[in-house]
């Protein structure tokens, strides 16, 4: 038995009545723990400005240097391509990555630097019990996993991020930071970020979002109704919304969240209040909507509406309802001058019953999108909604949205928590890729691959080429699960099914369809294809250096070396590949000529002049693989020759 630690109960009873004052911070031991701000306590019980720290507006807790330093530091890893767990592997232009998201996102770095043009992550929630924090970029994901107990080699459990722990914001805000902090390089210039997330961070996300993205890159914090009703019957008041925090790359190239297309005819102004005064010529020949269809006011008459009011500075003539002379009119115009004419011209200004101007517009329009609640296609409105648009027409679906979906894909609802309802994620993909149907999107909390799912429906609705890119930690699923007993031992073993089974019913929905993209190509994180001496020459023994006479490792194949060299190069990894035979040897091109590649050994010049003839982009090969030392001294020569434009690489 342990006596009372009169010290936290002071702490506590100081907390109760001064909340503002908590922190967390770190003991003798590196440990984190609740802490008081005795700076803000001491400014608490003065009535004067007590001197203390500068002041400065930022977002800190204990640990976010080390996020910092955790991002930016380089990693020694590799994708290996895994073809019997994947659909279409050759051809597909979806990639999913089974490994840890911060891993993966530095993995991605140079190759999709400013290419993604969406990002959507449903990341933790933070409720203490979902999610499992051990950044530690010396460790491998099978370190820190352990599968059986979640237990590290010394017998510590690595927990949940569990309320009763110092760190429960602090850690979530460390294994956030780092990774919005890689993401956001991957966006594109208009590119857009959308994070799911519930009361527990919401603030927190906020908050996190200005400072890596730019307060004033913040778009718009939607709402969601992820139920019908609370369980009031429980006595208690259950949250029934969840939030959608949006930020763009760069807000000045960033289009808009477009909510739906509007055609058909509708009507604007011409004049706001706000704007300055100037004059504006309106051609002759437009039509008038005035009750008389001969009307004459002379010059320096007024035309009031409201806070409105033209002043004519040249009479106004109309007959047979056309304004017969050119008009000069002074006002709070909208639009220039050569737009006017323009208006003039196709006959697209009018007069109208109150003798003011406006506009009519036939094309059609985007109608940006404001917040998820209200979002609803009415009647009379002059849309004319398409496959996709009516996603916006018939609501945004909820928490047993998504249950019913893994229900008829899997025949079981409990197969995932709190899955996202396809129709959710599919408007937000619509609202951010409307213009853009061939667009990367990206989901690095892959899940139950929702976003997948939802980018296969929405290009079957509306013929888009949207590529997706998943990520997901291979997590083990509870032996107790519904997931487990039906033979998925992890979380990436459910997505990659739920692509599967998806992307097989929406094609047998669309059959007429041709050219729908429902494969991907799965790459899991492991260890460098490298041996330790290509990295680390100084560390290795003398013993190690002659076990390592190889530097690449024996269990790797020449497709893990293929999709490394495409990492190294920037090489888009969901380019088409295609194996041929040459020479006996066997030689992979991505997308034709792009890239080749052999990693066979005993390579002639006989194969170097007949890959030299194809003029590839790049060439790469093994180091030790050619027949003698004086054809590899050859290459150059050779290439140089027939191919002088090729970028020759050996590993």
């Amino acid at each position: 038995m342990h006596s009372p630690d009169i010290t936290q109960q002071n702490i506590d009873k100081l907390l109760a009545l001064f909340p503002n004052c908590k922190i967390e911070k770190q003991d003798d031991d590196g440990e984190l723990s609740t802490g008081i701000d005795f700076d803000l306590l001491k400014q608490e019980l003065s009535k004067n400005i007590v001197e203390g720290p500068q002041e400065r507006y930022q977002l800190n807790w204990p640990g976010k240097k080390e996020a910092l330093l955790t991002a930016n530091a380089p990693i020694a890893k590799a994708l290996r391509p895994c073809r019997e767990e994947s659909v279409n592997f050759d051809t597909t232009e979806n990639l999913f990555i089974e490994g840890d998201n911060l891993d993966a996102l530095k993995l991605l770095q140079e190759t999709y630097l400013g290419k993604v043009k969406m990002i959507y992550i449903d990341p933790p929630y933070n409720t203490g019990k979902d999610f499992i924090y051990a950044d530690n970029f010396a460790e491998s994901t099978d370190e820190y996993l352990q599968e059986s107990g979640q237990k590290d080699d010394d017998g510590n459990r690595l927990v949940a991020n569990t309320d009763s722990n110092g760190r429960f914001h602090s850690d979530w805000l460390s294994m956030m930071y780092s990774r919005l902090k890689l993401a956001r390089n991957l966006l594109k210039d208009d590119g857009v970020i959308f994070i799911s997330i519930d009361d527990n961070e919401s603030s927190n996300i906020r908050k996190l979002g200005d400072e890596i993205f730019g307060d004033d890159n913040f778009i718009v914090q939607l709402t969601w109704e992820k139920k019908k009703k609370g369980a009031f019957l429980s006595g208690s008041v259950t949250n029934v919304k969840e939030y959608v925090f949006v930020f763009a790359k760069c807000r000045k190239v960033f289009p808009g969240l477009i909510g739906e297309i509007a055609r058909g005819e509708e009507t604007y102004p011409v004049i706001k209040t706000t704007n300055a005064r100037a004059q504006r010529v309106i051609k002759k020949g437009i039509p008038s909507k005035y009750k008389e269809a001969d009307h004459f006011l002379p010059s320096g008459s007024r035309i009031s509406s409201g806070n409105m009011e033209m002043i004519l500075r040249t009479d106004l003539h109309i007959k047979n309802g056309i304004l017969v002379k050119d008009v000069t009119v002074e006002s709070n115009w909208i639009y220039s001058q050569q737009l006017l004419d323009e208006y003039a011209e196709k006959k697209t200004i009018y007069i109208t019953q109150e003798l003011y101007f406006r506009r009519i517009v036939s094309e059609p329009r985007t109608k940006m999108l404001k917040d998820l609640l209200p979002m609803r296609g009415a009647e009379g409105t002059g849309f004319e909604f398409q496959y996709s648009d009516n996603l916006f027409a018939d609501g945004w679906g909820t928490n047993e949205d998504g249950f019913d979906e893994i229900h008829e894909l899997f025949g079981s609802q409990s197969i995932m928590s709190f899955p996202k309802p396809s129709k959710f994620i599919a408007k937000l993909l619509l609202s951010a890729t409307r213009l853009d149907k061939d667009a990367i999107i990206m989901d690095f909390f892959a899940g139950s691959a929702t976003t997948a799912h939802s980018s296969i429906k929405l290009n079957a609705g509306d013929s888009g080429r949207r590529k997706f890119i998943m990520v997901q930690l291979p997590e083990t699923c509870d032996e107790k699960s519904e997931a487990f007993k039906a033979g998925y031992k992890t979380i990436a073993e459910i997505s990659k099914e739920r692509i599967r089974r998806a992307g097989k019913k929406i094609k047998e929905e669309n059959s007429e369809l041709s050219g729908l993209d429902t494969g991907f190509r799965v790459l899991k994180i492991d260890s460098s294809n490298m041996n330790d001496v290509h990295y680390t020459p100084d560390t290795v023994s003398k013993a190690d250096l002659f076990n390592q006479v190889e530097h690449i490792k024996k269990d790797r194949s020449s497709e893990d070396l293929l999709f490394q060299v495409m990492l190294d190069w920037g090489v888009d990894l969901s380019l088409p590949i295609r194996k041929e035979t040459i020479e006996n040897k066997e030689v992979y091109f991505i997308n034709d000529d792009d890239l080749a590649a052999c990693f066979d050994k005993d390579i002639d010049e006989s194969l170097i002049k007949a890959l030299a003839a194809k003029q590839p982009l790049r060439m790469v090969f093994r180091d030790d693989g050619f027949v003698s030392d004086s054809v590899k001294i050859n290459v150059e020569q050779i290439f140089k020759q027939l191919a002088p434009a090729t970028d020759i690489k050996a590993i």
